[in-house]
């Protein structure tokens, strides 16, 4: 994390000052429908009131290119200043996958492998004969997180060196054997920084400027350790429970690094985003590497490739990171395969502000229904509202589902669930393809408990499947 330099703060406007979005500006160039862009600001719009960040820097790429570019709120409550597109966010754990690419271009180069073994650079450190790179990358070496902390310890206002970093907390017994668990650890990232910086003989900043953000016309990333914040830029905010917000403390220099030392603007990082895309900047191997997911030695998938998070949702695939360093909070996400990403950055921690409004956007950009208000969930709905009255419409259904629902079936479903209330909450949670068919998962909140509806649906649209079951 950067020392940012502060204003000497005054008193801190109010909440509700801080999640203005009518000075939100767009920035040149926005390709986007008018009906998307007015969507994704209304989307937008809602996580602010509801969370309260002061500001929202977002960009989006659909068709891969840049489509919209839009900053919301306040970079600064006091004096007040708005955000724009083209300040810098601080984009925390979102650079892992900017560290992993140096370590792959250096790969393919033959300079190292990522299976070779620490004690090639780091022979004093925990089993460093058993410890890889991929196993660093894939965050399943079990070298202990330096910082699980939600916030700033006392001894992280002052600077360190990375090298401090390792020394100290990659000496300690390793939580599990290399290979075998999953863990986070922002401590795997600063090993792999050095280790950059030992092969190629120059800064982990400097490798990535030359090799990726030069040649990408990615011109405002910064080193946070190099370049410090000042007036111009955001100020960073935290909220300790629901209280008013207040200026996020200043990290020392040297704490981040290459787990997440990067800042730059939304409008960069999805230049970047394009470049995962296209494929632009390694060998279609060394892409193949990164978004795989990792597997332990016992064959339990991790979700997590080499920097980034891997999976799909609603029949998507994405590569996926969040960021937050102190003040800030961030989400990249990436659909690879429909051409697409969003990018949110935002000046307030901790909050998942960031995640939601990449949530939101992504459903808009892809063109999927709001979970909320589907067709399917809405006739889902309706389906689970007949059935605790004990009636169905069977021209809704096919004759194996007929079947199912006999006499006894239906007063059976209508005496467990009409007591339960109306449904307070009907979302879809997951959508996957099974036989043929399209199955989708329900969750149902009602006033006394929560049940779990499963439906399965024809090509035809006929319900081939309704299932209610309890929350186990």
């Amino acid at each position: 994390m950067p020392v940012i330099r502060r204003l000497p703060v005054l008193a801190l406007l109010a909440i509700s000052a801080a999640i203005s979005t009518a000075s939100g500006q767009t920035a040149p160039g926005t390709t986007a429908p008018a009906d998307l862009g007015a969507g994704i600001d209304a989307a937008v719009a809602e996580v602010i009131a509801k969370t309260g960040v002061p500001s929202v820097s977002l960009a989006v790429v659909r068709e891969g290119t840049i489509a919209y570019v839009r900053a919301y709120g306040n970079a600064r409550l006091d004096p007040r200043l708005p955000a724009t597109p083209e300040m810098r966010y601080p984009i925390g754990s979102i650079t892992k996958q900017f560290t992993a690419t140096a370590v792959l271009l250096l790969a393919e180069e033959g300079r190292l492998s990522l299976d070779d073994r620490l004690v090639r650079w780091f022979p004093d450190l925990t089993r460093a004969r058993d410890v890889t790179l991929r196993q660093l990358l894939s965050m399943t070496s079990g070298y202990q997180d330096f910082w699980p902390q939600d916030y700033v310890m006392p001894m992280m206002l002052e600077p360190t060196a990375p090298l401090a970093i390792v020394e100290r907390w990659a000496k300690k017994p390793l939580d599990f054997e290399p290979g075998t668990k999953w863990q986070y650890s922002n401590t795997n990232y600063v090993i792999l920084g050095l280790v950059v910086e030992k092969v190629s003989g120059t800064s982990l900043f400097d490798l990535l400027n030359a090799r990726v953000f030069t040649p990408l016309g990615i011109g405002t990333v910064t080193e946070t350790d190099r370049s410090a914040f000042g007036p111009a830029d955001p100020e960073g905010y935290l909220r300790f429970g629901l209280g008013p917000l207040r200026p996020a403390p200043e990290v020392g220099r040297g704490w981040i690094f290459g787990a997440g030392g990067l800042a730059m603007t939304a409008g960069d990082l999805a230049r970047w985003d394009i470049s995962m895309i296209n494929q632009a900047v390694m060998q279609p191997d060394s892409y193949r590497q990164m978004e795989t997911e990792v597997r332990t030695a016992r064959g339990v998938g991790t979700g997590y490739g080499l920097g980034v998070s891997v999976g799909m949702a609603d029949d998507h695939r994405y590569l996926s990171h969040g960021g937050g360093v102190s003040g800030f909070t961030a989400r990249n996400t990436v659909y690879p395969d429909d051409r697409a990403a969003v990018v949110v950055l935002t000046n307030r921690d901790p909050t998942n502000a960031a995640g939601q409004i990449a949530t939101r956007v992504g459903r808009l950009i892809l063109e999927i229904p709001d979970a909320g208000t589907a067709p399917s969930v809405k006739l889902a709905k309706g389906v689970f509202e007949g059935l605790q009255r004990g009636r169905i419409d069977r021209s809704l259904f096919t004759a194996n589902a007929n079947a199912y629902f006999t006499d006894r079936a239906l007063a059976d479903l209508a005496a467990s669930l009409a007591p339960l209330g109306a449904p307070k909450e009907f979302t879809q949670r997951a959508q996957s393809l099974r036989g043929g068919m399209t199955q989708r998962v329900y969750r149902v909140g009602l006033p006394a408990r929560t049940v779990y509806v499963t439906t399965l649906t024809m090509p035809d649209a006929k319900l081939e499947q309704f299932m209610v079951a309890a929350e186990d």
